[in-house]
């Protein structure tokens, strides 16, 4: 998974990938650890889907710009529009609907 670093590698990766995977977590957050392997699992289906994750404590900016105010929070973007974002209780279940109900219309 592509770790990315700064604001300016966030905007350039939502800019450059037509459907864009954040995975946004800190380094306390033990949920955090445990959900991404299963995220990394999920995507495996999905090979349209860039996916990069953020550690918000190495980028702080992010909690204004993108409004990340708790983690793990995962935001999807399809040509640069947010259309789903997940915080804090992510289920995997809910999050593979919203994907699968977007991914078959690109």
């Amino acid at each position: 998974m592509k770790i990315l670093e700064s604001l300016e590698s966030i905007d350039k990766f939502i800019i450059e990938n037509k459907v864009a995977m954040l995975y946004f977590s800190s380094q306390n957050c033990s949920v955090c650890v445990g959900l991404l392997p299963k995220i990394k699992e999920l995507l495996k289906k999905y090979s349209k889907i860039a996916y990069a994750k953020v550690e918000i404590d190495e980028v702080q900016l992010t909690v204004g710009k993108y409004s990340v105010f708790t983690v793990p929070t995962v935001i999807m973007f399809i040509e640069s529009k947010e259309i789903i974002r997940q915080s804090r209780f992510i289920s995997i279940i809910e999050l593979q609907e919203k994907i699968e109900r977007f991914y078959n219309l690109i």
